[in-house]
């Protein structure tokens, strides 16, 4: 049967949302996905039938027998969507590690950029060995990771560190809040750096030899892992409560990306970089592992400038529709 691909990749995602937020209402599963209410009918009664979900009063539920399922088709599932054939494309195409793709457009599904999450926090169970500093940025697709955190031997002893200061006036998704939420999921130590992320140069020549700054400093020389998003220029500039006149000496320069404090333009080149007692370059690019997250239809350019000089130890972690936009170009 042709349809039976498209079928499949219906049933799956239904499933994955419901082993991912459920328990979950019928209306609350269509504004998720964004599939129509004779859909998520349809396929809740098939997988009712199965077994594999529960239909409760208080919501639909995964059963156990769905996460097997889950578990074994996961892999079926990215050879028939062709995400297999693109994370290789795409690694080939940056020169690093590997890049891990979630299903769908976290643009459209909410769903997604929990997947994001879940596929990062992961990797890092898998890359830490125990003791790990461990350099964490901040923003909403780094911070989708702490549901999927939990505590285990290697991530118990390690240290996260907020790899840079207070940025804008949003708290949830501010380095030191992320790094707080991580280190109490895992039952590990932290550490914040409470300063404004950007110094004017008096401020900083001033505050550069005080002992906390320097022992900040002493350990992002020392970081084992660095988990990061990338940002599109104009977006961080706006979250930055930069200038008009800071954007548009960005707009001028053809910034596109940013990263750590760094903005790059579509050739990779540096075109500014902020003045920050925050995690640098040369020491992301020290660090053993570094996972980069970062997904959306805005940020697909973003990504392919960071990338063109990215350290080959990185891991990209981003989503299918992304990945299609970044291929097409």
């Amino acid at each position: 049967m042709p349809e039976i691909d498209k079928l499949f990749q219906k049933r799956f995602r239904v499933l994955q949302a419901l082993a991912t937020f459920g328990p979950i209402g019928r209306r609350a599963l269509v504004e998720q996905l964004q599939m129509t209410e004779r859909d998520i009918r349809n396929e809740t009664t098939v997988l009712s039938e199965q077994q594999l979900i529960s239909i409760q009063k208080k919501g639909m539920i995964c059963m156990p027998k769905g996460y097997e399922v889950l578990e074994q088709l996961s892999e079926l599932h990215r050879e028939l969507s062709g995400i297999v054939a693109m994370e290789q494309q795409l690694k080939e195409m940056f020169g690093i590690a590997r890049v891990i793709i979630v299903t769908g457009d976290a643009d459209q599904d909410m769903t997604v950029k929990q997947q994001l999450g879940k596929e990062a926090a992961q990797m890092l169970q898998q890359l830490a060995k125990g003791k790990d500093q461990i350099a964490v940025t901040g923003g909403s697709s780094v911070a989708s990771m702490k549901e999927y955190l939990t505590a285990n031997t290697v991530l118990s002893d390690a240290n996260f560190i907020a790899a840079r200061g207070g940025m804008g006036d949003e708290m949830t998704f501010q380095a030191n809040t992320v790094v707080s939420k991580f280190a109490k999921r895992c039952g590990a130590k932290y550490r914040t750096l409470f300063l404004p992320e950007h110094l004017s140069e008096q401020a900083y020549e001033a505050m550069k030899d005080e002992p906390i700054i320097k022992e900040m400093i002493e350990l992002y020389e020392q970081v084992d892992i660095v988990v990061h998003g990338i940002g599109a220029a104009q977006e961080m500039a706006l979250r930055r409560n930069s200038t008009y006149e800071e954007q548009q000496l960005l707009e001028q320069k053809g910034a596109v990306a940013e990263a750590f404090g760094y903005y790059f333009n579509k050739n990779g080149d540096i075109v500014h970089h902020l003045r920050t007692i925050g995690i640098q370059l040369e020491h992301v690019n020290k660090a053993q592992h570094v996972i980069a997250i970062a997904a959306g239809s805005n940020k697909a350019v973003a990504i392919q400038a960071y990338f063109k000089n990215a350290v080959k130890q990185t891991i990209l972690i981003t989503d299918e529709q992304t990945a299609n936009t970044i291929l097409e170009r």
